[in-house]
């Protein structure tokens, strides 16, 4: 398989890309629990923010009277008590997906806001599959675009490929003018497919299959041209062989 022209690097995330989505549903339970409504306003300020940013999010709008502190215990005691019928597990074509990426000449590193355990319990058996350091923490970097492509793969940001699942996530994509494929999350009361769209995500995907290789190689042409993040009616300048 030939390898890509301009992409150098893919960035996967962890929970809601690799792995099921096992933080929309319980942060869903834990605003209800809070007395709180979960809007798409409330989703969007909460999603892709370190953990004590979101606590303090929670706390606002729903005037719950805990400690930021003992919210983000709260978090984690009922993701606990959700994992207990609702386990972890890679998604169809996950691994398929990384073989791909890997096929098509491309680093891939994984990364999340949990700490490296939650990638070494559920991933840790491809971990020969990812380039190191394998995966990172963004949780205290948030969103860790900049992190992920210069400080630790020192490359341009054009070079690397995002895939994830949260709109506020592709939100600063789109300001860096990042190559990104959104895979939204398909929580019935959650509003993230809807946000990409209203946000202009381009390269939207159901399942991890759509990310095949004819999408990856118009990314890598798109990327090469610097047109990731522009409607095709917008491209000017660019022939139609060129896209």
């Amino acid at each position: 398989m030939e390898a890509l022209r301009t992409l150098r690097l893919a960035a996967v995330n962890i929970d809601g890309v690799l792995l099921n989505d096992s933080f929309s549903p319980v942060l869903h339970r834990l605003v209800l629990k809070y007395g709180g409504t979960y809007s798409r306003e409330l989703e969007q300020r909460l999603f892709s923010q370190p953990r004590l940013a979101a606590a303090r999010v929670l706390l606002e709008e729903t005037g719950a009277g805990v400690s930021e502190r003992e919210a983000i215990a709260d978090y984690f005691a009922e993701r606990e008590r959700y994992l207990r019928t609702h386990p972890v597990h890679t998604l169809d074509g996950a691994e398929e997906l990384v073989h791909r990426l890997r096929a098509l000449g491309l680093d891939v590193v994984c990364y999340g806001g949990l700490d490296e355990d939650h990638f070494r319990r559920h991933l840790g058996a491809w971990e020969q599959l990812f380039t190191a350091p394998r995966y990172i923490c963004t949780d205290a970097v948030r969103p860790g675009i900049r992190e992920i492509v210069q400080d630790h793969f020192g490359l341009d940001y054009h070079q690397v490929l995002f895939i994830d699942d949260v709109a506020r996530f592709a939100g600063h994509a789109k300001e860096l003018d990042v190559p990104f494929v959104g895979h939204p999350s398909t929580f019935e009361h959650g509003f993230q497919p809807e946000l990409m769209r209203e946000l202009g995500v381009r390269h939207l995907v159901d399942g991890l299959a759509e990310i095949d290789e004819q999408l990856l190689r118009t990314v890598d042409r798109e990327a090469g041209l610097g047109t990731v993040w522009q409607a095709a009616g917008s491209l000017t300048g660019v022939s139609e062989a060129a896209r």
